[in-house]
């Protein structure tokens, strides 16, 4: 549904004669709009909100899905501050735990920290990033309960989902656009594990990180 009305709109309406623009109560109407609707001899009226317009609203409103952990050293930045507002906008709510600039750092302290919090169930999922994305992984999967994966395209965020019921998404912040980091983001949090014939899979990560855990 139209969200805007603008000057385009009026024009438009005056070509053909339309003397009133009737619109529901949820649409904006540009300064420019006005302005020219009254140069125009053209009325907008807005019209009282509907069941419709309610039920609309809603429905942008995603439903809360849990609490996703994210962090970043210096190399992801500023592709973790870029995506925080996303992962809000899809329904989570993040915790975020550093780092706070691109000041060097050291990438294992906070990959460690998001693995921590997701291992000990206090979020739903965490996502690290770092220039590449390998090497938090690399320290992720060194946490009990862990199953990162270092994802470069959508296919891979669905696989790791669906087939590997990944707990923690790593990405590279100088190899990724946004729009793609967004894209693999929201497979990733919003892909269910299939279970089925991958759970004796996972079963015999998780016979490994037990026999191999240090006591």
């Amino acid at each position: 549904m139209k969200r805007v009305l603008s000057e385009k709109d009026i024009k438009e309406a005056a070509k053909k004669g339309n003397k009133t623009i009737k619109i529901s109560s949820n649409i904006v109407v540009t300064s420019a709009a006005k302005d020219t609707a009254k140069s125009l001899g053209v009325t907008i009226e807005q019209l009282a909100e509907t069941k419709a317009d309610i039920t609309e609203t809603k429905k942008e409103k995603p439903k809360y899905k849990g609490k996703i952990a994210i962090g970043s050293d210096h190399g992801g930045f500023q592709l973790k501050e870029k995506l925080k507002t996303y992962i809000e906008e899809l329904g989570y709510s993040v915790v975020d735990i550093g780092t706070t600039s691109e000041e060097p750092c050291d990438y294992p302290d906070f990959a460690f920290a998001v693995a921590k919090l997701v291992s000990s169930g206090d979020v739903e999922k965490g996502i690290m990033i770092d220039a590449v994305g390998v090497a938090s992984a690399m320290v992720a999967n060194k946490i009990s309960g862990i199953r990162a994966a270092a994802c470069q395209s959508e296919f891979a965020a669905k696989s790791s989902r669906e087939h590997n019921d990944a707990n923690i998404l790593t990405l590279g912040g100088r190899i990724l656009g946004l729009d793609l980091a967004k894209n693999i983001v929201n497979i990733f949090l919003n892909t269910e594990f299939a279970g089925g014939r991958h759970q004796k899979r996972i079963d015999k990560i998780n016979d490994i990180d037990i026999r191999y855990r240090k006591s």
